[in-house]
This record gives structure tokens, sequence and C-alpha cells, in this order.
């Protein structure tokens, strides 16, 4: 919370400096995190069941909304349908999960991470703009996705004999990269604290905050996840709407829809953030108390 309030006071004085963080944090950043705290967790083979797993419920539920044409009327625009799947999960999930989840959670929190952010970065343009999916271009936005990045890095690192040794290393300098996102969120929210919060968002909102967890929750529980897995998969699907839902808009916008969907998604990034500060830490209350479905 203090990383997201500087980053709002920042922003009323320095209008351009999510930018300008925002690149170095992409390119460098993120990927030097990634490796740091995949390192310091540990890579595990059940790591590959919470990424497939939310690959499946990324996709299974754009399906849906796109689809299924009730839920389609209710989400009219791809920055509601993607916004209502897609969390914050760099920049605010693995945050939370360090701050409110034991340590072993890091690792199966990035996994979920990884998915999402491949899931976001290959299709996500395609979606808002509308456009018919390549795979040579999945390809490439494959191969030049932080994550990616960030998890071959570790598996390089972790078959040396210092990988202990770098695990140690790097664990301050990924945590920093964390903040120092969380800054970006708060200047990217600052523009547009003030604002009403529109009510054809409360459907995306609902599903962000509220019945995707659920449904991640059933996913889990169906596959046989034990924590902190189960903890770490629910409290990554109650992130708030992706950043990268706003940046794709900010990019497509003036081409598709002009600059109203770039301000619908910059407002559901930010409501769906300021209720997150209530809603995740509940979800971990409610998933250390054992919900029901756990039981």
């Amino acid at each position: 919370m203090p990383a997201l309030a500087a980053g709002m006071l920042l922003a009323r004085g320095h209008p351009h400096l999510a930018g300008r963080l925002a690149v170095p944090l992409l390119r460098w950043g993120v990927p030097v995190s990634i490796t740091g705290l995949l390192l310091r967790s540990g890579l595990h083979w059940s790591y590959g069941q919470v990424l497939l797993l939310a690959a499946a419920a990324v996709l299974c539920a754009l399906l849906l909304l796109a689809l299924v044409p009730p839920l389609r009327a209710a989400f009219r625009t791809p920055q509601q349908r993607l916004g209502a799947v897609v969390g914050n999960t760099a920049y605010f999930g693995i945050p939370a999960a360090l701050a409110l989840l034991p340590a072993g959670a890091v690792g199966y929190s990035i996994s979920y991470d990884l998915a999402a952010t491949l899931f976001t970065w290959c299709i996500g343009p395609s979606l808002i703009r509308g456009v018919p999916l390549r795979a040579g271009v999945l390809l490439k936005s494959m191969a030049a996705s932080p994550a990616t990045q960030g998890l071959l890095g570790a598996l390089l690192l972790q078959g040396t004999p210092w990988h202990q040794v770098l695990a140690a290393a790097l664990w301050w300098p990924a945590r920093l990269v964390i903040w120092l996102s969380l800054v970006v969120v708060g200047l990217r929210l600052g523009p547009v604290l003030g604002a009403r919060l529109p009510l054809r968002l409360l459907p995306a909102l609902l599903v962000k905050l509220l019945v995707f967890p659920l449904l991640l929750l059933a996913g889990v529980e169906l596959l046989g996840l034990e924590e902190p897995a189960r903890s770490a998969v629910v409290l990554q699907a109650a992130a708030p709407t992706a950043v990268a839902v706003l940046l794709l808009s900010e990019a497509a916008g003036s081409a598709v829809e002009g600059p109203e969907a770039a301000t619908e998604a910059a407002a559901l990034v930010l409501w769906s953030t300021l209720l997150a500060l209530v809603s995740v830490p509940l979800w971990a209350w409610a998933l250390g108390a054992g919900l029901p479905l756990g039981a």
C-alpha cells in the first residue's frame, strides 16, 4: 500500500514517469525478479499443474464470456471480458502472496503469473484489436515475454552449483522490482482517481474478484492440490484486473474504439485494485480459516 500510495502521489507532478519506469522494468526487472523468486522457492513438477490450470481457466472463461449470448450481452467490450479474467498477478498478486501466504506459496504464485502473462501478451493484443490469431505472432510474443525469459533464466541457473548463492543474491533485487512495479500501478491509477464507478463495469468486477476465484478454488479441489498451492492459486485468481489490459487498450484504442476504450480499461483497473485491497486479504483469511468447499 505505501508503494501504491507513492505512485499515486508522484502521478500528480510526473505524469509520464509510469512509461519511463515501465519499459526498463518490463525489459530487465521482471525477468530478473521472476528468476530470483523461482530460484528462492525452487522449481517443482507440481508448478506445471498450476500453470496448466491457470491457462485452461483463463481460456475457458474468456470463451464463455465471448460465446454465451447472455454473458456476451453483459460483457460487451473486449476490455470487460479480458479484465474480468486476467488479473494483475505480477504487480499485485505476487506481492500479496509474499505478504499473506507462507514462503512455499511463491513458486505456485509465479507459475500462475507465468501462465497469465503468457496468455495476456500473446492473445490479449488480438482480442483487444479484434484481429485473428496467427501462430507466428503468438510464438514471437511468447519468446519476448518477460515471464518466459524469467523461467528460462531460473531453469538454466537451477542446474548450476552456485544456484543457492544466486538465489540469495537476487532475493532483494527481485522484491525491489515488485515494489517498483507497485509504484507503476499507482502512477497509472493516480490520474483516474476520483472518477465514479461506471455501473456497466459491475459484472466484470464481480467476476474478477469473486466468481473467478471461486472457479479456481473448485479447480484446485478437483485436482487435489494441497496447501500452499491451493491458497496461492485462489489468491492469484482474486488479483485485480491486470494493468496489461489498460496498456493494450491505450495502444489499440485510437485505431479500434477510440479513447473510450482506454478510459474504460483504466476505470476497471482502478476500481478492481481499490476493491482488491479489501477482498484479497479477505480471501486469504477465508482460505486460512478453511472454506467449506475445501473441507
